[in-house]
């Protein structure tokens, strides 16, 4: 029976070997937090975000602006040309030209509309959902960097595997043709190796268009492509979810989720719209004032000039009699709004809920299988030795051996993916609660080196 030990000796193993195959031993490439940041800083779809973010902003401002006096100034300029002559063929002819110079400013004040008020508290959740989606879209930030990063990681190592599968393979097929021509193994023993052989190589071109591919994901976020990765460090750890207990995460994530305080933002804003709508109904007041004044050189009918300056200052009141219905049908179909707002908090509610257990089990789970496939692997390789053995004394067949080195590099491929996935559920998991951050890139850098 093998100890805990001997599965920790096993895995730091393996990935000293992927590591070495991929990366060169005298530097170490970029990070995971140096390509976050790279990432935060390049990204097109977070710039965008950030857009969005100072455009929300905008709406608290806009929304007070309704509450406050509006102030207008507007002038003119008239000239005239003025030709005058009566009826009569003898009467007095009169020409004369003279300009008209008006300006008037203009003072609102809201002082009772309650559809301004409705729509000042309208803004402030508008911002709080844009700043909800901001937080969403640096979380998946953070998830779509590290799950390229490791997909590229993935990819290096199951091309590196294969590379040491095919060197393993090649091997076996030399020493099949040994066997062959000494006479100790069939023409079949040739044939199975060569075509296990041939099967690797097509593998490994398709391995390398895959690693091509996860690094041009990568690139498409940070902007750039680096040279090298920072793989796993020999001696790693992964540390199960605190708290312990699934539930507590999914309380946690159906209040602190950003999906949902975008839902719930939206409910807000939804009742407000209502409220706005509603009070379409009720009489507004406002307090209006106006300063003026009127210059003039003449007019049609006086040759001397004028100067008139006049203020007015009064109430202004305003009571919605009818509509044509439109009143009403707005605030049916806000209500309408407002009832689908509350059915997406709620699904939002349940995915969050979903999400959070998916990725407490894709953790612990992954943690149970790193450990399964590391015991999986130990007995693969004693298998592989004992076949080889067997082969070469006779009792086992060409074939046994290349199906049992198949088995070992299968389960290495399938303990790297294990591993990387843990590490990614330990993060979604994070981002399903609202609390993912940089602090948690950093941990899960700290996983990284030589």
């Amino acid at each position: 029976m093998h100890t805990s030990a001997n599965i920790s000796t096993v895995l730091r193993s393996l990935i000293t070997v992927a590591a070495g195959l991929v990366a060169t031993s005298s530097a170490l490439g970029a990070d995971l937090l140096q390509i976050f940041r790279d990432a935060r800083a390049n990204d097109a779809v977070f710039a965008s975000a950030r857009s969005v973010l100072e455009a929300g902003r905008e709406k608290l401002p806009q929304g007070k602006a309704l509450l406050l006096p509006t102030v207008n100034l507007t002038g003119s300029t008239i000239w005239t040309d003025l030709d005058s002559r009566a009826g009569t063929p003898n009467a007095l002819y009169t020409s004369r030209q003279f300009y008209t110079n008006l300006w008037t400013v203009t003072l609102n004040q809201p002082l009772f509309r309650l559809q301004n008020w409705s729509q000042y508290s309208q803004a402030e959740f508008q911002v709080a959902q844009s700043e909800a989606q901001f937080g969403q879209a640096s979380q998946d930030l953070i998830v779509r960097t590290a799950q390229a990063y490791f997909d590229v990681l993935g990819s290096q190592d199951s091309l590196a595997f294969i590379q040491a599968q095919k060197t393993a393979i090649s091997e076996q097929l030399a020493q099949a043709k040994r066997n062959f021509e000494v006479g100790t193994a069939t023409i079949t023993d040739t044939h199975e190796a060569q075509a296990r052989f041939d099967l690797s190589t097509s593998q490994e071109l398709a391995a390398q268009n895959d690693l091509e591919f996860k690094k041009s994901a990568l690139q498409q976020l940070i902007g750039k492509s680096p040279d090298s990765l920072t793989p796993l460090r020999p001696k790693l750890q992964l540390s199960p979810p605190q708290p312990a207990v699934m539930e507590k995460w999914v309380e946690t994530a159906q209040k602190e989720n950003f999906a949902v305080r975008v839902q719930e933002a939206a409910v807000e804003i939804a009742s407000r719209e209502v409220e706005r709508n509603r009070a379409a109904n009720y009489p507004t007041l406002d307090l209006v004032g106006t300063y003026g004044g009127t210059s003039t050189t003449g007019t049609t009918t006086n040759v001397s000039g004028a100067d008139l300056k006049a203020a007015t200052i009064g109430l202004q009141l305003a009571l919605p009699l009818y509509a044509g219905g439109s009143i009403s049908s707005r605030i049916r179909e806000s209500m309408a709004n407002q009832e689908k707002a509350r059915s997406d908090l709620e699904n939002s509610r349940r995915q969050a809920a979903l999400t959070t257990r998916q990725s407490y089990l894709g953790v612990t789970n992954g943690m149970a299988q790193v450990r399964a496939l590391g015991q999986a692997l130990i007995s693969s390789e004693t298998a592989l030795a004992s076949n080889k053995l067997g082969y070469e004394v006779g009792v086992r067949i060409n074939i046994d051996v290349l199906n049992s080195q198949q088995q070992v590099f299968s389960t290495k491929r399938d303990l790297s993916k294990a591993t990387y996935d843990t590490i990614m559920n330990g993060l979604r998991l994070k981002a399903a609660t609202g609390s993912l951050t940089e602090a948690d890139v950093a941990e899960v850098n700290r996983l990284l080196g030589s």
